[in-house]
């Protein structure tokens, strides 16, 4: 089992909850990765609206399996429109589900706070296996917070994967993903690794331009364009203790909140929240032990001219390039959900998922709950 290839559909709806991602991966969960199709199936603004509902119906949760209020209908109802994007990915590629040996499911993450060791993700793995006709491989975080981890961020085993051929040429690579929290997974000499959340991504501007102009988000930047940062209200968030700490920490879609209301003008609060998500980045870096050569951004946050123009000019005052997923030869929206298929084959193979130097857990350790079809 250890050198099979196994062919797995990687499934992620994260915190900016637009939608789900679904990717496919043929892996032995170590260095072979050959990569598959892709497609992103967006929620409706009502389901949208009833996660957002999800997320203050679980602040009072105390014990992951409990699910108050809506939480226990909307997860029902997550589950089945995952097994829906999996229907509609294997109708337009052509795929049967005997061709599937696992699907890897994330769900969607209502509660996180690490502090507690304790992270809820919304999904009914064994729903999904009886749907699809696939095993499954859900509930992924929970074990490396049992052994004293934040439960975040995962993806960087497969960066690393992915950064393995890239080593001798590009020297210290770091990949950032601007998603609705961003976190970076840097990949230095020896292959160390060392990855953590660095700070609130796309959410806040999400916020912002949803409240003050009623749309999901600023399409490519182009609001932040058009306004000056704030540097006041820049400092306000560059300040929190969260980016001074010594101990680098998981981050919960709350912990930063957007501009009060009348705050800032629209454009100027999505250009300085934008800024906000850079200098995050940038700042973060700084915990590493080398700074990285070159950042691969991945994620929604990439496509928004705004926050790489200002990504490669702070990076290149440290002597650093900045390029995209698609200039590295990757696919920035399918990478979350490819990581989620090949963390489930080596959940599958009782591999290692997390590290000390990714997590804090106290030793490697593997994850995941498999519901067979």
């Amino acid at each position: 089992m250890q050198d099979k290839v196994f062919t797995a559909i990687g499934l992620m709806s994260g915190t900016s909850m637009d939608g789900i991602d679904v990717a496919l991966v043929k892996t032995d969960g170590r260095s072979l990765v050959e990569r598959g199709p892709f497609l992103g199936v967006p929620y409706d603004p009502a389901f949208r609206s009833t996660l957002k509902e999800a997320l203050e119906e679980a602040k009072p949760i105390r014990d992951r399996r409990e699910r108050p209020g809506i939480l226990e209908d909307v997860e029902r109802e997550l589950t089945l429109r995952h097994a829906a994007a999996v229907a509609a990915f294997l109708d337009r590629f052509g795929l049967d589900a005997s061709e599937i040996d696992v699907i890897g499911f994330h769900g969607q993450t209502v509660l996180h706070r690490p502090d507690e060791g304790l992270t809820v993700q919304l999904g009914d793995g064994p729903l999904l296996a009886e749907k699809t006709g696939i095993d499954v491989i859900y509930d992924m975080r929970a074990r490396d917070m049992v052994h004293g981890g934040q439960g975040a961020p995962l993806v960087p085993a497969y960066h690393a994967a992915l950064a393995a051929g890239m080593m001798a040429v590009e020297g210290s690579v770091c990949f950032v993903n601007i998603g609705g929290i961003s976190n970076l997974t840097a990949i230095g000499p020896g292959n160390l690794i060392r990855a953590y959340d660095s700070g609130p991504g796309n959410t806040l501007i999400d916020q912002w331009v949803e409240r003050e102009a009623g749309i999901p988000y600023d399409q490519g930047g182009r609001i932040a364009s058009e306004g000056r940062v704030l540097t006041d209200l820049a400092a306000r968030y560059l300040d929190h203790p969260f980016f001074t700490g010594e101990t680098r920490r998981s981050l919960d879609r709350n912990d930063f909140s957007p501009p009060a209301p009348g705050e800032a003008e629209l454009a100027d609060g999505a250009r300085t929240l934008a800024h906000v998500a850079a200098a995050a980045i940038m700042k973060s870096s700084g915990h590493l032990d080398v700074f990285p050569d070159l950042f691969i951004i991945c994620g929604g946050g990439r496509l928004n001219v705004t926050i790489m123009k200002d990504l490669a000019d702070m990076a290149a005052e440290r002597g650093a390039r900045v390029m995209t997923s698609e200039e590295a030869g990757f696919d920035g929206d399918a990478m979350e959900a490819e990581a989620w298929a090949y963390l489930a084959v080596r959940s599958l193979k009782g591999l290692p998922l997390t590290f000390p130097g990714t997590t804090g857990v106290k030793e490697p350790v593997t994850g995941g709950v498999l519901a067979q079809r």
